[in-house]
């Protein structure tokens, strides 16, 4: 496993350095393939082998920087304001309870001091952000997409905007009317969800749906599920078989009924979005092709530009 990971993180490398000799400027809003390859051009390496050094310690945190990326994304859209950290006048978006459970803040610490160190002032948090988790998706066996930078780094971070955070609970319609307030849709959706192919969920996510026996969950699953509640409400049960490997196994589970999420369980049950889990479940080059653009989509989603944000010199404070 350890061989194809690395042989991966020199594909990437390989794929990186082709897009930057070719890569056209992009404009939106603001942002371009090339923002960085004149003030910062080694900006990419450096969060490419940051998070490669730090997923080979731990696979788990692919999970965590794809999470926290879109956590970051639906609140003030990608501004980085999920890195930064509580006052004494202020409670900012991480310290609430939809996000306590987030992981891997100090990849992107580690990140921004060397390339604060390389290129000062130039490359704002909420592009390290973007980029951590783009390779993140790459290192853990997914599609590699390019991005195009140029975000700025925005200085609201409050508690309360995270009542917009998705809870587990929404059916299918709601995740759809959610994701379609911010310009998603539903094909868009069912892709993005497909990121539940890593990491775990904790039991009180769940157990809800143990409580009430949620008929759509299958009934031995329904039992693997209550032995994992057994110790707790902090006790963890992966999204799919395969819980560090980017995959399309997270849709066969749908097909299964053996969603974790009730929210995730709901994409399989809705008509309306069936046919794609079907189709991501019977194709996962069709699943990582429509989820690259999907995440493109998100990672361009409201965006700060210079005049309503800035470039942090460190990621949990403003300057």
């Amino acid at each position: 496993m350890g061989d194809n990971k690395m042989a991966m993180a020199n594909l990437l490398s390989v794929i990186m350095l082709m897009h930057a000799i070719v890569a056209l400027s992009s404009n939106v809003r603001g942002l371009s393939k090339n923002y960085y390859m004149k003030s910062c051009p080694n900006a990419e390496q450096i969060v490419k082998n940051s998070v490669s050094t730090a997923l080979q310690a731990d696979p788990t945190l692919a999970a965590g920087l794809i999470r926290m990326l879109f956590h970051d994304c639906f609140i003030e859209g990608c501004d980085a304001s999920i890195l930064l950290d509580s006052t004494n006048d202020n409670t900012a978006e991480k310290d609430s309870p939809g996000n306590l459970s987030l992981r891997g803040y100090e990849i992107i610490d580690d990140t921004k001091q060397e390339i604060e160190n390389t290129c000062p002032g130039v490359v704002s948090c909420a592009d390290i952000l973007a980029m951590a988790a783009r390779d993140a998706v790459f290192w853990a066996g997914g599609p590699f997409y390019q991005i195009p930078k140029g975000r700025f780094d925005g200085k609201r971070s409050k508690i309360e905007d995270t009542k917009n955070l998705l809870p587990p609970s929404f059916n299918a319609s709601q995740l759809i009317q959610a994701f379609g307030q911010r310009g998603f849709s539903p094909k868009d959706v069912v892709a993005l969800s497909g990121a539940h192919t890593l990491g775990v969920a904790r039991c009180s996510s769940f157990k809800a749906r143990l409580i009430t026996l949620d008929s759509s969950v299958d009934s031995s699953f329904a039992n693997t599920l209550s032995k994992t509640c057994s110790a707790g409400d902090n006790a963890e049960q992966p999204l799919d078989a395969t819980r560090n490997d980017f995959d399309n196994a997270y849709f066969n589970a749908l097909q299964m009924k053996s969603g974790v999420l009730f929210s995730d369980q709901a994409l399989f049950n809705s008509p309306v979005t069936r046919n794609l889990v079907n189709g991501y479940a019977l194709n996962q080059t069709k699943f990582f092709f429509d989820f690259q653009k999907a995440m493109r989509k998100m990672s361009k989603l409201n965006v700060k530009n210079s005049s309503q944000g800035e470039v942090r010199k460190h990621c949990r404070c403003l300057n």
